[in-house]
């Protein structure tokens, strides 16, 4: 978490640079290479969408090249959606943390504390999926309790407690949803949100930071990914939406930091 909050405060920046790499291989593995220098000025973190590289023969291959490509100061978000339990649950963190070497993953939560726990490692980030950005006929984020709220309001109810308990564990919450962006904000005043959806998706970016934004100008990590990636210029549109977010948020303005490997 401390790597996080000194990105974000070197960078002045809020934006998390999504990898979802689409195209033939050879044009990938270039086209990465790109993405990642030019934006790497503007970027709070990035983070590799585990499927996009999977579905490739040398996926992991190509993922751990594309980590260690990225500088060591900025966070590296593996986003797999992680969600089975114990010892399974300890290989999958085994895998990202060890064998790719990410700062951080996403992690789905419907089996509990089992599925959240083995990821929490001492200065590691774990972002719980709450209020995802997708909009399914039957969601079950949105089953009423019979104790009040939503599924995903217990969800972020139990990684508050977890964070508490463990530190590093925010959550995934999508921006297509501005209002259960701020109903989950008032239930977690001090973690940190993972925010997809903005884009492509439909998000409304200034609706979000208002609804989602700490007191501090902090709090959020908005991801951006095919925006980035269909770019002429990634880092320019990189820079374009650091602005944007800054023009709703409290900011200091220091000098762009970003170090190789």
């Amino acid at each position: 978490m401390q790597k996080l909050i000194s990105r974000t405060q070197a960078a002045n920046s809020l934006l998390c640079v999504g990898l979802d790499p689409v195209g033939e291989d050879a044009q990938v593995a270039r086209r990465l290479a790109e993405v990642i220098d030019q934006t790497s000025e503007y970027a709070a973190a990035f983070k590799p969408n585990l499927a996009f590289f999977l579905s490739r023969e040398d996926g992991v291959k190509l993922l751990r090249d594309t980590v260690q490509r990225i500088p060591e100061s900025i966070p590296v978000i593996l986003d797999g959606k992680f969600g089975d339990i114990a010892n399974t649950a300890d290989h999958y963190a085994r895998f990202a943390y060890d064998v790719i070497g990410a700062d951080g993953v996403t992690v789905n939560p419907y089996m509990g504390d089992d599925a959240i726990v083995p990821f929490a490692r001492p200065g590691k980030l774990v972002f719980v999926l709450a209020k995802t950005s997708n909009k399914p006929a039957h969601s079950l984020q949105d089953v009423a309790l019979t104790r009040g709220g939503t599924l995903s309001d217990c969800a972020a109810r139990v990684t508050r407690k977890l964070d508490e308990q463990h530190g590093g564990i925010g959550l995934v919450v999508g921006a297509t949803n501005p209002e259960a962006v701020a109903r989950i904000r008032s239930l977690t005043p001090e973690q940190w949100f993972l925010v997809p959806g903005v884009g492509a998706q439909g998000g409304d970016l200034q609706a979000t930071l208002k609804a989602g934004l700490r007191p501090d100008g902090s709090g959020l990590l908005i991801n951006t990914s095919r925006a980035l990636w269909q770019a002429t210029d990634a880092g320019a549109a990189a820079r374009e939406l650091v602005k944007q977010i800054n023009q709703f948020r409290p900011v200091v303005e220091t000098q762009h930091i970003a170090s190789p490997r």
